[in-house]
């Protein structure tokens, strides 16, 4: 069967008379019915999305260049009670697949099922810590016997709906545990056991493709050991005849509440991938390609954002971030150029040492020495080289890899960026209210931003039936199931009349001492909010005002995501442990650990479903003629038409303090204000290993201010909008927002490798023509519906600054925004050659000169007819020949591959 065909099975994985196709592997790569295949793979998790969303995420980490899809297995959304399975909505993970399939595009299972994934206990459903004798990921039987109960399931499920690539489906590879090597030492003898055991059980299932496990360096021969990791350049197999494998490639990093927000280079991270398969690998995943959102509460912890947008090519909303996708972009049409070069060789390739910190990997087969391909690598973190490869000369930048794909012309190096980078805009949405609401208002009621809003109080402390009484102190999730964020303590003591005079003739405060809580924790005494705290396994010292006689506490006690990663994690909790003690009477310490304390489950909003329709209409909901600013536990209430157009949607909490969000009854997860140190955030250089604190951005402002509603999850009117603020706020200040890619830039020099599609004209050049007369160029695009209608500024010569804040140089061409201007005002997509033949005469003769392009894009129909009445196609211009002569190169469409049609003018 041909490769065509193959292509074709995927495509129709989900008919029952789809052909299925082989997946083997040998010390070189995967093999896809017999033939090695390079596989570049991009990690979306299903339930991250929504399922509309999932059709334009798989199409755009295709356009990138991907051809396989990786998830993992969410075991708490699909079994969230013991024998009860979920595969609707945002957890249909068979619809996923099969999207996939329809896409062309094969799937990597990785079903854990632990799956860490900065998700809710580390995806394990809470009911596995209630069953007897249960130790998680260990010899353990009772563990081990759901763990394949369920793993069965989702094999079983597959299998039924003919998707694994025997049966024509696309899945061609499957995960059993994750990242086990970490902790494994952790469980002795029993760990090691348990491992054998995960390769043995998994095999047993039959899904009839190879299994994988992670950063598992014992792993047994029946499964194939990766990597994870910011880099796997030097990551070897744990034993022969497999292929190297990396499952996951850190592209970004999440964020913690109260924490700077992470992002890594992209230079950077080509630089990684490119020194992977430079180094002989053969499957490499981004973690995350899209990120996505922790909606409800299935953000892990403790202390995970909502947003999981991880610095991703598509952002939360599904955007493309640029440069990030672009520039890999390329990357990844270079790598499969390079394909039957790189696969042709059986293990190891040429290597060549060009300095002390430069090297050469040449892959050539040798009968066909025309098949070659070169990397050429720097890995000196300050200084660029110029090294010698086969009689030429080339220069490479610091922290770099140049690709050959004939072993000739540098036609990518991963720290020059051809790629467009892209500013999302962030517009306020006004949603205008109708004359009935205006009437309705009777002059009582204020609109804030387009949001009129009704309140009510959350009761403090035990409200009615559902109590459960103790003469201790008992964990939060053990009493809980994990099925709300909240939890009451309440106790109560008696002040004598002594030690009440005392301290009011020593004008004094008592202090309530707890001597372990987790996560976050309001308290309140005598019916009063004396203070708040957070944090993992915190101590409290609050100062408190107390009365003769009788005196009440209640402690609000809150999770903030259940503990997603490390060893024994069943045995992890939350709330209150330790000592409760009042101190600073006159008598001595009053220990509370042991007194009577009564615990309510949960809010009484969340009972009685105030995020609901029917909730929304009770009588308890108060019209707010004055907001009850910076107040605890309210409940806040309004409507709010969707946002005109397409654009993705987001709430703008910044003025608000800690709470959650619900939509039309769907809850969009946990705010939280929490500001990022002041300090920390002192610019980035791509060169040198990279951590998570070395790029940030946020210093002294909000981790997360803007909360994705999915547009799907949308009404064209009246959208119930409810918030439960736990700790004050000002909701006159939330607004609606819409997010737009209106602000495109590039800087691309005269000394950049021209744009990879012109690689079939460098490939096979015009019978005596120079390839050097292919030039770089500047390529700007706006999104769909948009064109340029602004050129914000333009130089060709040697500008400073970024994106949003260029600044002109001392050589400078004038006419740079005139030719700018004309190849891309009224466009969607433009090009322009980086010349000093296209800017008129040289600037500054013998220096390097960079075209520096910032363009503003406006809806098509927001722009003058004169804009509009212009062509919509690109042009790529360029110069070619020894005499310099002008060639144009037309395509219906700017990112796509293929040139359609090429004319020389001589």
């Amino acid at each position: 069967m041909n490769f065509l065909a193959v292509i074709l099975c995927v495509l129709l994985a989900a008919a029952s008379s789809a052909e299925g196709f082989n997946v083997s592997y040998d010390q070189r790569a995967f093999l896809i019915d017999g033939k090695r295949r390079i596989l570049i793979s991009a990690g979306i998790h299903y339930p991250r999305a929504t399922p509309k969303m999932w059709p334009n995420l798989i199409a755009k980490a295709k356009e990138g260049g991907a051809n396989v899809i990786q998830t993992y297995v969410f075991w708490n959304g699909h079994e969230p009670r013991k024998g009860e399975y979920n595969f609707e909505g945002r957890y249909n993970l068979p619809k996923f697949v099969q999207l996939v399939a329809e896409a062309g595009m094969y799937f990597h299972l990785r079903i854990g099922p632990y799956v860490c994934a900065e998700w809710n206990f580390g995806g394990f459903p809470v009911w596995l810590r209630d069953v007897p004798g249960i130790k998680f990921r260990t010899d353990n039987e009772p563990f081990k016997a759901e763990m394949e109960a369920f793993t069965k399931v989702i094999v079983e499920k597959m299998k039924g709906l003919r998707l694994f690539a025997w049966q024509g489906g696309p899945i061609i590879m499957a995960q059993i545990e994750n990242e086990y090597g970490n902790i494994e030492s952790e469980y002795g003898k029993e760990g090691k056991k348990y491992v054998k055991w995960c390769a043995n059980m998994a095999e047993s299932l039959g899904a009839g493709i190879p299994w994988i496990m992670c950063q598992q360096s014992d792993a047994p021969l029946n499964v194939i050991n990766a990597c994870n990791g910011y880099y796997c350049d030097g990551f070897k197999p744990n034993a022969p005849g497999r292929p190297i494998v990396w499952t996951e490639d850190w592209n970004g990093w999440f964020q913690n509440w109260g924490g700077t927000v992470p992002h890594r280079p992209v230079e950077d991270n080509a630089f990684a991938i490119a020194r992977f398969f430079q180094r002989g690998g053969s499957f490499h995943n981004y973690y995350m390609y899209f990120g996505g959102t922790n909606f409800e509460r299935t953000a892990g912890g403790p202390f995970i954002t909502t947003s999981y947008d991880y610095d991703a090519p598509l952002d939360e909303y599904g955007l493309v971030r640029e440069p990030k996708w672009g520039h890999l972009k390329e990357l990844h049409a270079v790598l499969m150029e390079c394909e039957e070069a790189l696969m042709y060789v059986d293990e190891n390739p040429e290597y060549i040492s060009l300095g002390p910190n430069q090297e050469a990997h040449v892959y050539t087969a040798t009968a066909h020495p025309e098949i070659c391909a070169a990397f050429l690598a720097n890995i000196d973190s300050r200084s660029s080289a110029v090294v010698k490869f086969r009689g030429k000369m080339y220069d490479l930048p610091a922290w770099s890899v140049s690709i050959l794909p004939d072993c000739k012309t540098v036609v990518y190096n991963t720290a020059k960026i051809g790629a467009q980078t892209t500013l999302v805009s962030t517009r306020r949405s006004s949603p205008s209210l109708r004359s009935m609401d205006l009437v309705s208002l009777g002059g009582s009621q204020i609109s804030y931003n387009g949001l009129v809003w009704e309140v009510q109080e959350e009761p403090i402390g035990i409200r009615g039936n559902g109590t459960r009484t103790e003469s201790s102190l008992l964990e939060q999730i053990k009493v809980t199931g994990d099925t709300t964020d909240y939890l009451w303590y309440t106790t109560r003591f008696e002040v004598s009349e002594k030690d009440a005079e005392e301290l009011h003739r020593k004008n004094g405060e008592a202090f309530l001492v707890l001597e372990a809580v987790r996560d976050a924790l309001h308290i309140f005494v005598n019916g009063k909010s004396v203070g708040s705290a957070s944090g993992s396994w915190f101590r409290v010292n609050q100062s408190i005002t107390l009365e003769e006689g009788t005196n009440k506490i209640a402690l609000l006690c809150m999770t903030v995501g259940i503990q997603n990663y490390g060893a024994f994690l069943e045995k992890d909790g939350a709330g209150i442990k330790g000592k409760v003690e009042v101190r600073g009477l006159s008598s001595g310490p009053l220990d509370l650990s042991h007194s009577e304390w009564v615990y309510q489950v949960g809010l009484k909003g969340e009972e009685l479903g105030f995020f609901t329709d029917s909730g929304s209409q009770s009588d308890s909901w108060v019209p707010a003629t004055t907001l009850p600013l910076e107040k605890p536990l309210i409940w806040y209430k309004s409507t709010f038409s969707a946002p005109d157009g397409q654009d993705p949607v987001a709430l703008d909490l910044a003025s608000m303090g800690k709470g959650q969000i619900w939509v039309n009854g769907i809850h969009l997860g946990r705010y939280w204000t929490l500001s990022a140190p002041k300090q920390g955030c002192n610019g980035c250089d791509y060169r040198g290993p990279y951590f998570s604190e070395k790029c940030v951005t946020g210093c002294g402002e909000p981790t997360q201010r803007w909360y994705h509603i999915p547009r799907e999850w949308l009404k064209e009117d009246a959208n119930l909008l409810v918030l439960f603020e736990e700790v004050g706020g000002d909701p006159s200040s939330i607004s609606i927002v819409t997010r737009s890619p209106e602000t495109v830039c590039a800087q691309v020099s005269d000394t950049h490798p021209p744009p990879f599609r012109m690689w079939a004209i460098l490939r096979n050049p015009v019978q005596g023509q120079p390839r050097e007369a292919v030039l770089p160029e500047v390529r700007l695009e706006c999104a769909i519906g948009q064109q340029m209608s602004r050129i914000v500024y333009a130089s060709f010569g040697n500008s400073t600054g970024m994106c949003g804040n260029f600044f002109q140089g001392k050589c400078h061409a004038p006419l740079s925004r005139t030719i700018v201007e004309k190849a891309c005002l009224g466009r969607r997509f433009c090009s322009i050659p980086v010349s000093t033949l296209e800017f008129g005469d040289d600037p500054c003769f013998g220096v390097p000169k960079t075209l520096t392009v910032q363009a503003h894009c406006r809806p098509a129909d927001e722009l003058s007819s004169e804009n509009l009445s212009r062509e919509d196609t690109v042009t790529i211009s360029g110069l070619y020949s020894s005499k310099w002569q002008r060639f144009q190169v037309v395509s219906e469409r700017f990112s796509n591959q293929k040139i359609q049609s090429v004319s020389i003018d001589i």
